[in-house]
C-alpha cells in the first residue's frame, strides 16, 4: 500500500514548477526510489503506535539515500538498507548525488536516528512501534545551493504541493492507524494537524533536530524524549502509555 500511496504522490507532484529564488528540485522518491521501497519492505509493514513526519529532505540525508532523516551511515549500518541510487534530471553543481558514496554527514538524520538507536538497540525495535515518513519529498535549493522550506514558496506554488503531500499524508495514517502523528518541528506538526482532521489520531510534536536551530544545538534527544513523555508516548527510560 505503500507503494500506491508514493506512485500517487509523485504523479501528482510530477509537472509542478517552481520559479526564482528556487532554481533546482529534487524527488529523491523519483532517483532513489529503490532504498526507499527497501525501507518500506522492511520497516514499514502493518500497524504502528507512532508516526513521526519530517519536513522535507536534507542534502545529505534523503537526497542521498531515499530514507527520511537518512544519514547514509545509520541507513546502511543500523538499518540495513542500501541499493542504487539515481541522479536528478537537473544536478545542483553544490549538491550532487553521489548517494551511499556521499562523504558528507546529514546532522538531523544523525541525531534523530542516532536517538533511536539509543533507546531501542536495533532498528527491528524500533520500528515495531514507530515508523518515519517526510511531508514533503521535495527539495528545493536556490542558485547559492541553500535550501527553501516548503512553507516559504509562493503561495501560488505552495498549495499544490501542499495539496498532494496532506492527501499522501492522511492515507499513510489510514493505512498504518497510529494512535500518534508526531511532526518533527512544528510545521510538519501543523500539517500533520490539518491532514487528519476527522481521523482518530492524536497529534504531538518533537522539536526539530536541525544545527540551524539553537535550541537543538543543546541536548536535543533529551527534549525530544521529554516531549514524547509528555504527549503520553512511550520511550525507553520514561513513562509509558503506547
Amino acid at each position: 500500500m505503500l507503494k500506491k500511496i508514493t506512485d500517487a504522490l509523485i504523479t501528482d507532484l510530477d509537472g509542478l514548477s517552481f520559479g526564482p529564488p528556487v532554481t533546482h528540485t529534487y524527488n529523491p522518491l523519483v532517483y532513489a526510489r529503490a532504498p526507499w521501497d527497501l525501507y518500506c519492505d522492511k520497516y514499514g509493514r502493518g500497524a504502528k503506535s507512532v508516526l513521526l513526519v519530517g519536513m522535507n529532505p536534507g542534502p545529505w540525508g534523503m537526497s542521498q539515500t531515499g530514507v527520511p532523516f537518512g544519514e547514509i551511515e545509520l541507513v546502511r549500518d543500523w538499518m540495513g538498507i542500501e541499493a542504487e541510487i539515481g541522479r536528478p534530471a537537473l544536478e545542483h553543481p553544490k549538491r550532487p548525488i553521489e548517494g551511499f558514496d556521499c562523504h558528507r554527514r546529514e546532522v538531523s538524520g544523525r541525531r534523530l536516528w542516532g536517538w533511536a538507536k539509543e533507546g531501542f538497540g536495533s532498528a527491528e525495535s524500533f520500528f515495531e512501534r514507530f515508523f518515519v515518513v517526510s511531508y514533503c519529498p521535495l527539495v528545493f535549493m536556490e542558485e547559492s545551493g541553500r535550501n527553501r522550506v516548503p512553507e516559504k514558496l509562493p503561495r501560488a506554488e505552495r498549495e499544490p504541493v501542499f495539496l498532494a503531500c496532506d492527501r499522501a499524508l492522511r492515507k499513510t495514517v489510514e493505512q498504518m492507524e497510529p494512535r500518534f502523528v508526531v511532526g518533527v518541528g512544528k510545521f510538519a506538526e501543523k500539517r500533520a494537524r490539518a491532514c487528519t482532521a476527522g481521523l482518530d489520531v492524536r497529534i504531538a510534536a518533537i522539536p526539530h533536530p536541525s544545527p540551524a536551530s539553537p535550541r537543538a544545538n543543546k541536548d536535543w534527544a533529551g527534549q525530544a524524549t521529554r516531549a514524547l513523555h509528555d504527549a503520553g508516548i512511550a520511550w525507553p527510560g520514561g513513562p509509558t502509555e503506547v
